[in-house]
């Protein structure tokens, strides 16, 4: 039995980029120092650039719709199914969040995130269109910038 369509894996995707960019918006308000509100709030446009970016390529693949007992169960399904086992699980932001409570913990978790998300996305590439694979490859390396430059922050806060 097939468990998930390409359509999907988008749709985590979408998610995923929903959660981080709630994250950013988070980790900006706690930051005391201004160029790191910068940095979390540049980090937030540019997921939700990855967003849009993942509802074009949803709209024009085919979808799956399993039989539901009402309008919209699968697609909270699969929302629910992100929030609590993928990446910004809602237990890891409970217990997570719970302890950033300054810039360097922000970073820390940030950093963590964009690794899981390069991994998810380096996974789904080969589950998509092959004339996707390269805005999602493109997507991967913009991943791969926001880890180096929380990195990079990181040790300049951390001392």
């Amino acid at each position: 039995m097939q468990v998930f369509a390409a359509s999907d894996i988008m749709e985590v995707a979408i998610r995923i980029e929903e959660n981080g960019i709630n994250f950013y918006k988070f980790a900006e308000q706690i930051a005391k120092q201004e160029d790191a509100k910068k940095l979390f709030s540049h980090l937030a446009e540019a997921e939700a650039a990855h967003k849009r970016t993942f509802e074009k390529f949803f709209a024009t693949m085919e979808k799956y719709t399993p039989d539901e007992r009402y309008a919209g169960e699968y697609s909270a399904y699969v929302r629910n199914y992100v929030d609590n086992n993928l990446i910004f699980t809602k237990e890891v932001m409970d217990k997570q969040l719970a302890k950033v409570t300054d810039t360097v913990a922000a970073f820390e978790f940030a950093m963590q995130r964009e690794l899981d998300s390069i991994l998810y996305y380096h996974e789904i590439k080969n589950l998509v269109p092959a004339a996707q694979h390269d805005a999602i490859e493109k997507i991967i390396d913009e991943e791969r910038k926001h880890y180096a430059i929380l990195c990079d922050m990181k040790k300049r806060y951390a001392g």
